[in-house]
């Protein structure tokens, strides 16, 4: 659901630029204006640490996701939810660098109190603009689809759901009379093939989307001609279905169209905001942890005889082998081809070993990998080297989850997969869910799985 939930969204969003860029600026920009106006409300003036403040949150935020399509209440806990994870970065950000006397309480509390709620307030109206002027007449698109097999299906409900954005969709076109787009979409069967263009022609049509197979070549660039003399925008969507697509998109390369189908979503802007995210808070949370690691540290030595930090192999960016810390939990280091993992009531799990696997302590020196740029704090979890041998084979697309830098916490682990994989269906739904993660990646995703990864560490107790 998380999946389909996205593509939809993504699919009959993508041509509205406006509304993408007005979204993209939209949180990062009322965050700061609210709190320049609470600033000036309270005769506060604007000096240094209020503008290195408004930067940060600026940067943190931007791009803002796209809240205009989600139902009210959805957007009301996204936008609740991603405000007090950013509370949460910026309340430790203040008192590890011991900035927080340069604010006045009564300025930061109304800023808390009313950014959420003036972000709601916007949403909800821009939606209301959005229905409104998509409902004017004269605003108004026309759509069809030529092609009536699976593919037809997936995009003609696109299309039904495109409704509330300015499209109406008339219905089909294919030779066969009894597919399952007119059972499951509900539209009407327009015609065979061959009466696509003169409908598109006399009835003002503004959009073509073409779903045959890539067998029916011949068919396929006749129907472009023909849909070509008329005045339409004509889109072919290529049956791409049977694949695990990660960030689809379509490229430009020098004149020439290509349709990426599996690729890291930290590209260009994206990669230079997780890595700088990661640096900050990674940076923090060591200040503030550092008696802990101390403390762990000690444990670790006088628990049991062997080294403190376990250094174990894993595979990390590209697939590439990186060497990941961890404080030693265990007797034995198991570091070769055959690695067993770590099960419930393990006897080479140390008494204090087991405290610090359950409270998850034992991670604490992989944010020193991150500040390495080995890992990221949020991804796929790294798996020892051996363990991806034994599934790369065995389940599909395992490998893509190291299109990205593996994670201290993931999408994965704060969905209830954590721990032991003793079984290849519990493997298949960790791979799933971090393959969901590069799908729909954003910095307001990573915040909430830092959060939650918060709430697991003191509350999970089926942790071991």
């Amino acid at each position: 659901m998380f999946e389909e939930r996205n593509y939809r969204r993504n699919f009959y969003s993508a041509p509205q630029s406006v509304t993408s860029l007005v979204a993209a600026f939209l949180e990062p920009g009322i965050i700061v204006l609210v709190f320049l106006l609470v600033s000036n409300w309270f005769d506060e003036s604007i000096l240094r640490p209020d503008l290195t403040l408004c930067l940060l949150v600026f940067a943190l935020t931007f791009p803002g996701r796209n809240r205009f399509l989600d139902r009210p209440l959805n957007a009301a806990v996204d936008i609740a939810t991603s405000w007090l994870s950013l509370l949460l970065i910026l309340a430790l950000c203040g008192y590890a660098t011991r900035s927080l006397g340069f604010f006045e309480p009564e300025v930061l509390l109304w800023w808390a109190v009313l950014t959420p709620a003036v972000l709601w307030t916007a949403v909800f109206l821009g939606r209301k603009l959005l229905r409104w002027t998509a409902a004017q007449p004269d605003n108004r698109r026309k759509a069809v689809v030529i092609g009536a097999g699976a593919l037809g299906v997936k995009v003609s409900q696109a299309l039904v759901a495109r409704g509330m954005t300015g499209v109406d969709f008339a219905g089909y076109f294919d030779d066969r009379a009894d597919d399952r787009v007119h059972s499951e979409a509900q539209p009407a069967r327009l015609g065979t093939l061959r009466d696509a263009a003169p409908y598109v022609r006399g009835n003002g049509v503004h959009e073509v989307y073409i779903t045959l197979p890539l067998g029916s070549q011949p068919r396929i660039v006749e129907l472009l001609e023909q849909v070509q003399g008329t005045t339409a925008s004509v889109f072919f969507v290529p049956d791409v279905f049977g694949i695990s697509i990660i960030q689809g998109r379509l490229q430009d390369m020098n004149g020439i169209p290509v349709v990426g189908i599996c690729e890291t979503p930290f590209t260009g802007t994206n990669s230079l905001v997780k890595r700088v995210s990661d640096i900050v808070l990674a940076s923090l949370i060591l200040v503030l942890i550092s008696p802990v690691l101390l403390t762990v540290a000690v444990g670790v030595k006088l628990s049991s005889p062997g080294p403190i930090v376990f250094r174990q192999r894993r595979n990390g960016l590209a697939g590439d082998e990186i060497v990941v810390w961890k404080f030693r939990s265990m007797t034995s280091q198991d570091n070769g081809e055959h690695v067993p993992q770590a099960r419930r009531e393990d006897p080479r799990i140390t008494p204090f070993g087991a405290f610090i696997r359950r409270t998850s302590l034992d991670e604490l020196p992989q944010f020193f990998n991150v500040l390495q740029g080995r890992m990221s704090i949020v991804g796929p979890r790294p798996h020892a080297v051996a363990h991806n041998e034994q599934y790369r084979s065995l389940i599909k697309a395992y490998m893509v989850r190291h299109k990205v830098k593996p994670g201290i916490t993931g999408w994965a682990q704060v969905n209830g997969h954590r721990g032991e994989t003793d079984t290849i269906e519990k493997m298949q739904a960790r791979v799933e869910y971090d393959l969901a993660y590069l799908r729909n990646w954003s910095l307001g995703l990573d915040l909430q799985i830092i959060a939650r990864t918060v709430k697991l560490v003191f509350f999970d107790r089926k942790a071991y």
